[in-house]
């Protein structure tokens, strides 16, 4: 959906949804379960996810599609399920934007295998696994692909080359970055001036980082990122580091705690703002609070 590039051009700061997994798991999701499975089997819970972020503020949706991939559902022998997951996923969502408003984002993970010459997958066959996927999306009724918490910049440039060659919707491709001794690099030893040149490059329409970090190193690796492109640049930071307390994750950043760093954010160059990890719908609202309260300085 084009409107997505144009209220970003024109200067709007959007907002964007918060977790699906944590969310899930919040509505029963167990351990070895199959979360796109869920679109099937549980449409319900996962429509009303979608439906209480777009009630919470959300202007862009994005799918519980995460792992969707052929080589991500074969983990769970479901591997022939890819369009019937994928389709049913973006359907849902498409039907609470439909009534609520707002952009509905497939999203699109890694898919946890390593490409030649680190690995056995060849680069034809991983584009064939995107793309197998991101038609199913398309078929979905998909408004944008967001191909997210990705580390590889060559499997993130394949997922973004198979949108633009099989598509006319806007591509959107974020990264995780964790901070060492050498500054803040993907596991996989991609620099943020390395992501958004490489994003950019393989012709990425909005980029941008998501997981791995609460909203306050977030704010340090936007205004990295915004000094190495002029794209549009989305974020979704987690609710805090993960915590193990009593035997389960938990996140112990509140809304009120996001909320005061979006102005932060907004100053550092970002045009899109939502959650991750530990996100919840009230965390998106007082996001969506804070970016229309937002005074540039």
């Amino acid at each position: 959906m084009n409107s997505l590039l144009d209220r970003v051009k024109k200067g709007e700061i959007l907002v964007s949804d918060g977790a699906m997994g944590t969310m899930l798991q919040n509505k029963g999701l167990k351990i070895g379960e199959c979360p796109e499975e869920w679109n099937i089997t549980h449409s319900a819970e996962v429509y009303a996810i979608t439906e209480d972020y777009l009630k919470a503020g959300s202007d862009m949706v994005v799918t519980n599609t995460f792992g969707g991939s052929r080589f991500k559902l074969a983990k769970f022998g479901l591997e022939a399920k890819v369009a019937e997951f994928n389709k049913a996923g973006v359907s849902l969502a498409k039907k609470a934007a439909v009534q609520y408003g707002g952009t509905v984002a497939g999203s699109v993970g890694p898919t946890g295998e390593f490409m030649q010459p680190l690995g056995t997958v060849t680069e034809d066959a991983m584009y064939d696994v995107f793309k197998e996927q991101i038609l199913a999306q398309i078929q979905g009724g998909a408004d944008a692909i967001c191909i997210e918490t990705m580390t590889s910049l060559e499997e993130i440039s394949i997922a973004i080359r198979a949108v633009k060659e099989n598509t006319s919707v806007p591509a959107i491709g974020t990264m995780t970055f964790d901070k060492g001794i050498q500054g803040y690099k993907t596991m996989m030893g991609v620099s943020i001036k390395e992501a958004a040149l490489g994003l950019e490059k393989a012709g990425a329409d909005i980029i941008g980082t998501n997981c791995g970090n609460g909203i306050g190193p977030m704010v340090d690796i936007v205004m990295e990122m915004r000094e190495y492109s002029s794209k549009p640049i989305l974020v979704q930071a987690n609710a805090g580091i993960p915590e193990l307390i009593n035997g389960k994750t938990c996140f112990r950043d509140t809304p009120r705690d996001m909320s005061k760093k979006v102005s932060a954010l907004i100053d550092a160059g970002a045009n899109i703002i939502g959650g991750c990890c530990g996100t919840t719908p009230e965390h998106i609202k007082a996001i969506r609070n804070a970016v229309s309260n937002f005074k540039a300085k």
